[in-house]
């Protein structure tokens, strides 16, 4: 099973090879999911491109959400899906906005 990943035009993760994932990961605008600032607070969910998914059992797991708090990437989730990763961040984000005065 391959390791790395690059994502057709439906979004979808696609097997393939390390010049593949080269070009998919120098291109953020093609992986990146969502980016949203809230006040000094980044919430940045992007596409990876190489499978996280350390157990090799079930699918690969290719899409990650960090928040950054002013003092580095302190909180991460991961998923195996380009709408889990919408949903995720989406999450993310309202979390953040409710802990915000």
């Amino acid at each position: 099973m391959s390791r790395c990943y690059t994502l057709n035009d439906q979004h979808e993760p696609v097997p393939c090879d390390l010049l593949g994932l080269e070009s998919v990961l120098a291109d953020v605008d093609k992986r990146r999911v969502g980016w949203t600032e809230i006040g000094s607070i980044i919430v940045s969910t992007v596409f990876l491109g190489l499978d996280h998914n350390y157990t090799g059992k079930g699918p690969p797991i290719l899409f990650e959400t960090m928040i950054d708090r002013g003092d580095g990437w302190d909180e991460q989730e991961r998923y195996r899906t380009w709408d889990e990763a919408v949903a995720g961040h989406a999450a993310a984000v309202d979390r953040v906005r409710s802990e915000c005065p």
